[in-house]
Order: C-alpha cells, then sequence, then structure tokens
C-alpha cells in the first residue's frame, strides 16, 4: 500500500491558514491551496504540477510509508489539517466506521466515469460515498534469478532457511503477517486468537530469511543485488525488472495480497472545494497516465488504460492479470482486540 511512493519530494504539509468554514463550505480563498497527504513514491510529480498551472491551487504535500502512519496522523494532528488522503481499502472502511470522511460530492467528480465499474461500489465503501479509485495492486514476489537456484512460486517458499538474509520485505505488519496466514492455507483477516497463535509461530521462522524491511523503495535493494528475494508491491517489481533484467516476478500460488488505493477527504477539511477538484483532475485520463508511467500499478481508469502503450497493457507486472486479482484477497479492518495480537507479533518479528 499500499505502498506505493511519491517520486520527489516536495514543501511539507503546510499549516491551513486561519481560514473559516469547513466541510462543504469552501470559499474563494480557501480555493487557493490543498493539502495533499499520500503515500511515498506513489503520485507523479508532472501530474502536480499540471494541476497547479491548470487551477492555480497550490498544493501542498506531505507524504507517509503505512496506513498505520497515516491514521496515527490523522489522529494526532488536528481535524483540518489535511483537505486529501489516499488510504487502501481496509482503512477506508475503518474511518467511515469512525465518521472521519466527509462525503464526496459526485456533481463534481465529472472524471468519474472514467474508473472503470469493476473496481467501483467495493465494499469497503458501498456506492463509494466517501472514496474513489486511485491505483492497486498486490503484494508480489520478487526473485533474482543469476542469484536463486531454488524454485520460488508462493509466499511459503519465502520460508525456506536456505533463504537466510536475502529478503526484503515491506515494511507493513498486515502485509508480512497475512502473507503467512496464506501460506498457511488461512484468510488475511483471521481473527481466532488459537489460531494466530500458530500464525505467529511461522512468522517468526521467516526472520533470520529478512534482511530488510522496505514499503518506500524495496526495488532499491531488489535492483542493487543486496537482497535477492523480495516480498513487495507489484509496481516495485516491475520498476526493478526494468532495472535489472535478472528479476522476474511470481505470483503467489496461493493467492496474493490484494489492495486498491483510494482518494479521500478528512472530516473537517477546510479546504473542500480545492479537494474535489484535486481528486477530479487525478480521475481525469490524462493524470492517471501519468501516473501510471512513473508508477506502473494496477489502473482502475478504463479511459487512461485505452492510452496507455503495449509496454504497459502487455507487461502482467505491471498491468496485474485479472485472474491474480479475482484469487487475491483484501485485508478487512479488524476489531482493536486482534489488532493488538497483530501488533504483537510484528514487535517479536522486528524486535
Amino acid at each position: 500500500m499500499k505502498r506505493k511512493m511519491f517520486g520527489f519530494l516536495m514543501t511539507g504539509v503546510m499549516v491551513c491558514s486561519m481560514l473559516t468554514g469547513c466541510g462543504n463550505t469552501g470559499t474563494d480563498a480557501q480555493k487557493g491551496q490543498v493539502n495533499v497527504f499520500i503515500w511515498t513514491e506513489y503520485v507523479s510529480e508532472a501530474a502536480i504540477i499540471d494541476f497547479e498551472k491548470d487551477t492555480g491551487i497550490k498544493v501542498n504535500v506531505s507524504t507517509y510509508s503505512s496506513n498505520e502512519d497515516m491514521l496515527a496522523k490523522l489522529k494526532s494532528e488536528s481535524e483540518g489539517t489535511y483537505d486529501v488522503i489516499l488510504p487502501s481499502d481496509y482503512a477506508i472502511e475503518y474511518l467511515i466506521a469512525q465518521d472521519k470522511l466527509e462525503a464526496l460530492d459526485k456533481d463534481k467528480l465529472s472524471n468519474l466515469s472514467n474508473i472503470d465499474p469493476a473496481y467501483l461500489d467495493e465494499s469497503f465503501d458501498p456506492g463509494n460515498v466517501y472514496s474513489v479509485p486511485y491505483e492497486g495492486g498486490v503484494a508480489c514476489i520478487a526473485v533474482n534469478t543469476a542469484k536463486v537456484d531454488k524454485e520460488i512460486t508462493s509466499y511459503a517458499d519465502l520460508f525456506d532457511p536456505s533463504l537466510k538474509s536475502q529478503l526484503v520485505v515491506l515494511d507493513d505488519y498486515r502485509a508480512v503477517i497475512g502473507m503467512t496466514e496464506r501460506s498457511m492455507g488461512l484468510s488475511m483477516n483471521e481473527t481466532d486468537p488459537d489460531t494466530l497463535a500458530q500464525v505467529e509461530e511461522k512468522l517468526l521462522t521467516l526472520k533470520d530469511n529478512i534482511k530488510l524491511y522496505d514499503s518506500d523503495s524495496p526495488k532499491s535493494a531488489l535492483i542493487s543485488g543486496d537482497c535477492t528475494v523480495g516480498m513487495v508491491w507489484s509496481a516495485e517489481v516491475a520498476l526493478a525488472m526494468d532495472e535489472n533484467p535478472d528479476i522476474e516476478i511470481v505470483y503467489p500460488t496461493e493467492g496474493a495480497y490484494v489492495f486498491l488505493d483510494n482518494w479521500a477527504i478528512p472530516k473537517g477539511a477546510k479546504n473542500y472545494d480545492a479537494a474535489m477538484e484535486f481528486i477530479n483532475y487525478m480521475l481525469s485520463a490524462e493524470a492517471a497516465k501519468m501516473n501510471i508511467e512513473d508508477f506502473p500499478y494496477l489502473c482502475p481508469n478504463k479511459t487512461a488504460l485505452e492510452m496507455l502503450g503495449e509496454d504497459y497493457v502487455n507487461n502482467e507486472a505491471k498491468n496485474v492479470p485479472a485472474e491474480v486479482i479475482a484469487s487475491g484477497e483484501f485485508v478487512s479492518y479488524l476489531d482493536t482486540d486482534t489488532l493488538a495480537i497483530y501488533d504483537e507479533m510484528w514487535t517479536k518479528l522486528k524486535k
């Protein structure tokens, strides 16, 4: 998750100016800027610049590396600090349950028709009342075939002791624990404490194989050869393959962790109208094409897909096959007690 990344470092989020009004009552003065909180290395610099040129709205960007970082920041900051966020599916589900999102004004989303209906009306936000799709993908496996003799076809293969100190994995506890659950034939949303005790036992056997935790740019360790195997986001593998032809992508036989990231507006956004304009621009075919070209994840924008060349459409690392998505699983937001168990497992793994 997401996941994912923002190729340039712009100015950190500016403190919102002390203007009155929030929610759906933005004024002309408020439309002068939009404070965007997104994944690192995940939105094209060109798209941001074009939006600013086209609208005159200044974009202030701040980034995060996981949904949990984003949720914690939203909780710690005062309401209205951010105007646009980019949560994954289960984080959207949580934010809706906590009444932390503004409803979207569909009348202002003229570009929503560009989105393939297959990616709309998902269970985490029925009717897309609070969110609209950006990009998606899976947590897959990368293998440097020049350095790894073992055949790797599944998440389960990553636990092989022969891979000691060779893995780069996502610094994302839901992805890594979920991968462990899938390797055991379980759901990535397991809640039974006794079953989770078994998951923990297997998870901890992965410790010696992990050389690096990295959600921001795991491709770097793969390209350099510092890590020979990865459990990383699909687009990271695609970018690594472009740089190192020895790297291949593997979609796990158990079915992959699937994610869909979504534009949303947090409760109390001070620049609601500018936020809607920003989201509508990101739903345009031109912006989606720029974003996919820089960060080649799964593209829900059917109009942009028609504009992308064969390098994207025929590349299964970039354009994830439909059967991979169909056989995978979204993670769901879990109850507090279960999340505490997951957190304890993650702490033990990284200790």
